[in-house]
């Protein structure tokens, strides 16, 4: 099964990333592209821009509305069923994105969501 893991953009890339794939829909903010490492740019399965800038206004407030809707978004997406096929086959996918927040972020939110997917398949 495939190990999937949380990175931030902004640290450094290791071996044990395996499969570096950037899940934010907009390019990091102060991040050269040649600089960030990655296999793969995801922006279909990232939220859409109405869900996200939403949540910005009200991250704490709004943080279990917005796993919900997202969650949502993602059982509709044929795009995420295409991404899971992509990378089914690696041993380990390293999400990267750019939040300063660890704990309330889409990412995180993607994780939970392809864990379940690739564990029930």
């Amino acid at each position: 099964m495939v190990q999937i893991k949380l990175k931030r953009v902004y640290e450094d890339m290791s071996d044990s990333d395996g499969f570096r794939v950037l899940v934010d829909q907009l390019w990091p903010r102060g991040m050269k592209k040649e600089y960030l490492h990655y296999d793969l740019w995801a922006k279909d399965i990232t939220p859409s821009s109405d869900l996200r800038k939403w949540f910005h206004d009200d991250p704490a407030d709004r943080w279990d509305s917005f796993a919900a809707m997202y969650t949502k978004e993602l059982n509709q997406s044929e795009a995420v069923k295409k991404f899971i096929e992509t990378i089914r086959p690696q041993d380990t996918v390293t999400l990267l994105y750019a939040s300063k927040e660890p704990e309330h972020n889409h990412a995180k939110v993607l994780k939970a969501y392809l864990d379940k997917m690739l564990e029930s398949v």
